[in-house]
C-alpha cells in the first residue's frame, strides 16, 4: 500500500468517525431549544424533565465530537501539506471564521447550559441554550463552506508559479456563496436536524417497549417525531436542489451517482444497480427520461456520460453510485417510517404496535449511515481532485510522510477512537437505561420561581 491510499484511507476513518457526532449535537440543540421553550411556555415540569435529561446526552456528544475533530486539523499539515500551502490562505480562512464565530460562541455558553440550572433565571438560561444551537449551526456553516469550496472553487485567484503557486482569496463573499454552498450546506442540516430527532424518539420509544417513563417517552416521540418528519421532507428538496447543482457543476460527479456512460437526452435514473465499469455498463432497473428531469427540469435534455470525461478524471463509478443510491433510498425510508409513526401516533395506537416500536428504537441508526453514504458520495465523487480542477489529490500529499509513518498513527487512531467510541456508547447507554431524574420533575432554586403544576 502507498502512501496516497493510506493517508486517504487515514483521512477517511478519521473524518467518518467524527461525523458521526456533530449531526447528532446541531439536531439535539434544536430540540433542546423547542423543549425548553416548552416548559417557558407551559411552565410544565415534563419538559423541564426533557430538556435536563437531553441536556446530557447533548453534552456527551459535543465533548466526542470536540476531542475527535482535533485530529483532522493536525493531519492536514502532516499528510496534506502540499494541500494546506496550496490553499491554505482560502480554507485556513473558513477553519477561522468556524473557530471565531461557532465554537467560542457554543462553547462560551455551555458552560450555563449544563450548570446554570439553579443558578441562573430560565429567560438566561433558556437564552443560552439558544447560543449553544445556534454555534452547532454556524460551525456546520462554515465547515460546509471551506468543503463545498473544494468542489466548486470560487472568489480566488492563483499567484506565484511552480511550486509557490497558491490560491488567494479575491471576493471574500464569493469564496462564501461558491455555486454548491447552499445547497450543499442546507442538505447538510436537514441531515443532522434528522440525526438528533430520530435519536430523540429511539429513545422514547425504547422507553414505551419497556414501559417505562412513558409520560416523558411518549412527549419525546411526539417533539422528535415532528422535526423528524419536517427534515426528511425538507431533505428531499435539498437532496432535489443540491442534485441539480452537481449536474451543472461536476457533471462527472453526477454520471457516478447514476452510472451513467453515455450523453443521452431521456436520460435513466437507476432506482438499484451494479456497475461494471470494466466494460462500461450498469445493470438494474431505470426509468427512462427521469434522471434529465431532474437535473434539467426536461426530460429530452441531455446529461453528460462518462465516456465523455477523461479516464484519469473520472471518480471510482461503482462506489459512488452504490454509496449515492444508498443514501436516497435511506432517506425515502426515513420519510415513510415518520409518516406510519406519525398517523400510529395521532389514532393513539403506536403503543399496541410493537413492531412499529422496534422500529423505531432502531432507527437512529437510518440519518447516520445516510449521512455518512452522503458524505462518502460527495467526497468520492469528486476524486481525483482534492480542489476540484484545480490540485489533484495525489498532487496534495506531504512530501517527507512515508507509508510506514502513516500506517502507525492510523493503527494508533484506530485503537484510540474504537476505545473512545466505547466509552461513548457505555455513557449513553447508561444514561438511558437510568432514564430521567424523577426530581427534575420538581424545578428548584431560581427555576422554579413562578412555576406550578404536575406532570402531564
Amino acid at each position: 500500500m502507498d502512501v496516497l491510499w493510506l493517508s486517504r484511507l487515514q483521512f477517511a476513518f478519521t473524518i467518518a468517525f467524527h461525523y458521526l457526532f456533530p449531526p447528532l449535537s446541531i439536531g439535539l440543540g434544536v430540540l433542546l431549544v423547542a423543549v425548553e421553550g416548552l416548559w417557558l411556555k407551559t411552565k410544565n415540569p415534563l419538559y423541564h424533565q426533557m430538556a435536563r435529561f437531553w441536556t446530557k446526552v447533548f453534552a456527551l456528544t459535543f465533548a466526542v465530537g470536540v476531542a475527535t475533530g482535533i485530529v483532522m486539523e493536525f493531519e492536514f499539515g502532516t499528510n496534506w501539506a502540499t494541500y494546506s500551502r496550496y490553499v491554505g490562505d482560502v480554507f485556513g480562512s473558513a477553519l477561522a471564521a468556524e473557530g471565531i464565530f461557532a465554537f467560542f460562541l457554543e462553547s462560551g455558553f455551555l458552560a450555563v447550559l449544563l450548570f446554570g440550572w439553579d443558578k441562573v433565571g430560565p429567560k438566561t438560561h433558556f437564552f443560552s441554550t439558544c447560543m449553544v444551537a445556534l454555534g452547532a449551526h454556524f460551525s456546520a456553516i462554515w465547515i460546509v463552506v471551506a468543503n463545498s469550496w473544494m468542489q466548486t472553487p470560487a472568489g480566488f485567484h492563483i499567484v506565484g508559479e511552480g511550486l509557490a503557486a497558491r490560491a488567494e482569496i479575491t471576493d471574500f463573499w464569493a469564496m462564501v456563496f461558491n455555486p454548491s454552498s447552499m445547497d450543499r450546506l442546507s442538505h447538510t442540516l436537514a441531515g443532522a436536524w434528522q440525526a438528533g430527532a430520530w435519536l430523540m424518539v429511539s429513545v422514547g420509544a425504547y422507553y414505551l417497549l419497556r414501559r417505562r417513563h412513558r409520560d416523558f417517552a411518549l412527549a419525546s416521540v411526539r417533539i422528535g417525531l415532528g422535526l423528524a418528519l419536517v427534515a426528511a421532507l425538507f431533505s428531499l428538496i435539498t437532496g432535489d436542489e443540491s442534485a441539480r447543482g452537481v449536474a451543472r457543476n461536476q457533471p462527472a460527479k453526477m454520471a457516478a451517482f447514476e452510472g451513467l456512460w453515455k450523453t443521452t437526452p431521456r436520460a435513466p435514473l437507476h432506482l438499484v444497480g451494479w456497475v461494471d465499469e470494466k466494460n462500461e455498463q450498469t445493470h438494474g432497473p431505470a426509468l427512462s427520461g427521469l434522471l434529465s428531469w431532474l437535473a434539467y427540469g426536461k426530460t429530452d435534455r441531455p446529461v453528460i456520460g462518462l465516456m465523455e470525461i477523461p479516464r484519469d478524471e473520472r471518480p471510482p463509478v461503482n462506489f459512488t453510485f452504490q454509496l449515492f443510491h444508498l443514501m436516497v433510498i435511506i432517506g425515502f425510508a426515513m420519510i415513510g417510517l415518520a409518516a406510519w409513526a406519525v398517523v400510529a401516533l395521532w389514532r393513539g395506537r403506536l403503543e399496541q404496535s410493537r413492531l412499529l416500536l422496534w422500529l423505531l428504537t432502531f432507527s437512529v441508526l437510518g440519518p447516520q449511515i445516510a449521512n455518512q453514504a452522503g458524505w462518502w458520495a460527495a467526497e468520492v465523487g469528486r476524486q481525483p481532485w482534492i480542489v476540484y480542477r484545480l490540485l489533484r489529490t495525489s498532487d496534495a500529499l506531504s512530501a517527507v510522510v512515508t507509508a510506514q509513518q502513516v500506517a502507525a498513527s492510523m493503527i494508533m487512531f484506530m485503537v484510540v477512537y474504537l476505545l473512545l467510541f466505547a466509552v461513548f456508547l457505555f455513557l449513553l447507554n447508561d444514561k438511558i437505561r437510568h432514564g430521567p431524574d424523577a426530581a427534575d420533575l420538581q424545578p428548584a432554586g431560581k427555576l422554579a420561581l413562578g412555576f406550578k403544576g404536575g406532570a402531564s
